[in-house]
């Protein structure tokens, strides 16, 4: 990743709670909250004018909630001794407990950078005035991940079809991989979620 295209991102996304435009001055903004405006038409909250800037000392990061945050703090460490290094700020890891607490936190100001999943990434944009700038690969180029089912040896659920009249845990309705997909995916295999089986959320 590009240092200028780093620190670009830090930027915009540092300054989530200092909107570009007042309200009333904003002509477009598609579906951006009304604190944002996005004249530039790139589906992104445009930059705050420039005596609207902060420049906070300390960085805050937090990446999607996870059943053991500990963990991926020390898996986040080595980028967060680089964003360190190349903003010349301390770097704070934050665990959230929750997608809208991560939103929240952006767009309160308390969260500067932040690995937001799939599924609450339109709500950071659109909420929060998150910026995109990366998403996370492999050496070789491939990206993205899979939607996968599991049940139980024996819970007699060899195929999609055998979901009919069971209860099938979603982790959590903002969740792409969790909630959205199946959502998307399953009627196309004959199987619609909340008609055919029972939802329930796992968190």
């Amino acid at each position: 990743m590009k240092l200028t295209t780093l620190l670009a991102a830090i930027g915009m996304v540092g300054m989530a709670s200092a909107p570009a435009h007042a309200a009333d001055d904003c002509i477009a903004r598609g579906d951006l909250d009304q604190i944002y405006c996005d004249m530039d038409g790139d589906l992104v909250a445009d930059a705050p004018a420039a005596d609207q800037l902060v420049d906070p000392d300390t960085l805050v990061f937090a990446y999607t909630p996870v059943e053991d945050p500990a963990v991926y703090a020390d898996i986040w460490n080595p980028f967060l001794e680089h964003l360190e290094k190349v903003t010349g700020k301390e770097v704070h890891f934050f665990a959230v407990q929750s997608n809208s607490a991560e939103v929240e936190a952006m767009r309160s100001g308390r969260l500067h950078v932040a690995g937001f999943s799939t599924g609450p990434t339109p709500f950071a944009v659109n909420l929060a005035g998150a910026v995109p700038f990366a998403l996370m690969g492999a050496d070789d180029g491939r990206f993205g991940y899979t939607l996968q089912l599991y049940t139980r040896t024996d819970s007699g659920i060899d195929t999609v079809a055998d979901l009919k009249g069971k209860r099938v845990a979603h982790t959590s309705p903002t969740s792409n991989s969790g909630n959205l997909a199946p959502r998307a995916l399953l009627p196309g295999q004959g199987i619609v979620p909340e008609q055919d089986y029972e939802v329930v959320y796992s968190g």
